[in-house]
């Protein structure tokens, strides 16, 4: 029982070892040194480009995108279960997300230029 935890054990040691030193990139050359995609310098950092309002826009994108799928089953559950509760429910969701539209449209969190 020892012994067959010793061998596993120095096999994947033994592994582990090979494809660090085998899956290291020591070879540069010109082509993945020069910039790719719009220009971006690939030996500097990719974040001084960092722009916040399409940071924020595209959070404001996912979001909305999760408030439309927990909105799709809506029709579904006004036909199985108590339709009153669900369509108060459905209504007060829908109530929510409006407010929360017209604080980031009143903020400005929504305009693309100044």
């Amino acid at each position: 029982m020892f012994f067959c935890i010793f061998v596993s054990l120095f096999f994947s040691f033994l592994f582990w070892i090979l494809s660090y030193y085998f899956g290291k990139r020591s070879v540069f050359s010109n082509e993945k040194n020069s910039p790719f995609e719009c220009g971006f310098d690939p030996s500097l950092s990719a974040r001084i480009p960092f722009s916040m309002r399409f940071f924020l826009l595209a959070v404001l994108f996912l979001i909305f995108d999760v408030e439309i799928v927990l909105l799709l089953p809506l029709p579904l559950v006004l036909n199985i279960s108590f339709w009153e509760i669900s369509l108060l429910m459905g209504v007060l969701f829908i109530f929510v997300l409006l407010l929360g539209l017209f604080h980031e449209w009143r903020e400005g969190s929504l305009n693309w230029v100044y």
